[in-house]
């Protein structure tokens, strides 16, 4: 069994290099753009922006959806292969949890920035209406994000601890600071129980949690009677295609912080081979809605929905609409297929591939339906028949991208993205099985 010294000399966080150094100051001024641009908006209103009457919802809401369905599958896979307790599980588990918990805090400041007065957000509860969707997404959100960070947290408190003693000499103020968050962790076998059922109950909880707010999103599109998004499948749709973006988003993410740390060691090839053959299968599962809520229609198609399928088939969208399906879809399922289309590098570019397409998955939900209103767009200026994010729009969207990588870097700086005393106990596990065997 590798010993806590070299575990923690190989697991334990590291200061940024330079490359890293750059990385933050290029996130944080794409944040500080950003949060001049939002202030810029509050201050002259919607008109920096190109949402309309008829564009109500526009580049804010496809980021919404899109951060909701990225912290959806990071939470839910992390749930099934702790409660199956799957040891090629814990290489993965912490980044998954990372990921979750930042693409669920920016999803909440997302819908924010869409308010045109977020100075109202409290009348959301003051004055909330249970007939609606939306109160029920304002209640929902919060406690996903809850329990997603206990999820993130109540693992972490062992590793906290060894981190303690481990940064007592080298770095004083840090020991202090993990010593805090380890609330007196001793490791003890009643501690140790603790632990495991509490991790248990928060893994069981997160995934109807999780279920719930997939399914709450998909109805505030449902219960708005338009074209394109009157469907009762919407609901697994939305599900199927959140599993597909976090999936996504996971590879990419371990890529990244397997090849800067330098834990090839312990995030190898096999874990690319499972989440590669994970990802075939989230893509071939959402491709089959997509053949249901897309192509199916075309043969009972009434007047308006032919025309909204005609906009994504062979008009304004088309060009749009193909990239993402072909591009995000058919071809990340052929690669995967073969076995070299499963090897490290070749799983990270796919994984960006799906990442991008399944933002713009997003954006061709949201937009075009709303520009094919029941009643025609008539009396009003040219511009408005269309729908282009302006400037601020564009912007504001880059800075939120930019802060949920800023929350994953900062996360993956200052906590062992890899669990260290997980990692030891199964090295002894598995040692004590090899001497009983010989």
């Amino acid at each position: 069994m590798k010993n806590y010294d070299k575990l923690l000399n190989d697991l334990a966080p590291r200061e940024f290099n330079k490359k890293g150094i750059l990385w933050v100051v290029f996130l944080v001024l794409v944040i500080i753009a950003g949060l001049i641009a939002y202030i810029d908006q509050i201050i002259k209103g919607q008109e920096v922006t190109h949402l309309r009457d008829y564009m109500l919802w526009g580049v804010y809401i496809s980021n919404f959806v899109y951060f909701v369905a990225t912290s959806f599958v990071g939470a839910i896979a992390v749930a099934i292969l702790r409660l199956t307790g799957k040891e090629w599980r814990t290489p993965i588990v912490r980044i998954a949890e990372i990921i979750t918990v930042a693409a669920i805090i920016m999803a909440g400041i997302t819908i924010i920035i869409d308010m045109a007065r977020p100075d109202r957000l409290l009348n959301l509860f003051v004055h909330a209406r249970i007939q609606s969707p939306i109160t029920w997404d304002v209640f929902i959100i919060p406690t996903f994000m809850t329990v997603a960070i206990l999820l993130l947290f109540i693992p972490l408190i062992p590793d906290l601890a060894l981190l303690k003693n481990y940064f007592k000499d080298k770095k004083p103020k840090m020991s202090k600071l993990y010593g805090f968050f380890a609330i007196n962790w001793k490791g003890s076998a009643k501690q140790k129980s603790i632990l495991a059922k509490s991790i248990k109950i928060v893994a069981t909880l997160i995934i109807p949690v999780g279920i719930i707010l997939q399914t709450i999103d998909a109805w505030l599109f449902s219960t708005t009677y338009r074209v394109g998004w009157d469907s009762s499948s919407l609901a697994p749709y939305f599900i199927a295609g959140a599993a597909v973006a976090g999936v996504g988003a996971l590879v990419a993410v371990i890529y990244v912080v397997r090849k800067s740390l330098g834990l090839e060691e312990y995030i190898t090839d096999m874990h690319f081979e499972k989440m590669g053959r994970l990802l075939a299968l989230t893509c071939m599962i959402y491709l089959y809605f997509t053949i249901n809520e897309y192509f199916l229609p075309l043969i009972t198609a009434k007047k308006d929905e032919a025309l909204h399928l005609e906009t994504l088939f062979t008009g304004h969208y088309a060009t749009l609409f193909w990239i993402v399906t072909i591009g995000g879809l058919v071809l990340p399922i052929t690669i995967l297929l073969f076995k070299n289309g499963r090897k490290p590098k070749a799983m990270f570019i796919i994984s960006l591939v799906v990442v991008v397409t399944s933002w713009w998955k997003r954006f061709i939900i949201v937009t075009p339906t709303l520009l094919h209103p029941f009643l025609p767009i008539q009396g009003v200026p040219e511009s408005w028949h269309e729908y282009y994010p302006s400037f601020h729009e564009w912007i504001i969207t880059f800075a939120t991208l930019a802060m949920a990588l800023l929350i994953i870097t900062l996360l993956v700086r200052y906590l062992p993205v890899i669990p260290i005393q997980r990692t030891a106990d199964e090295q002894e596990a598995n040692e004590n099985k090899s001497n009983v065997v010989s």
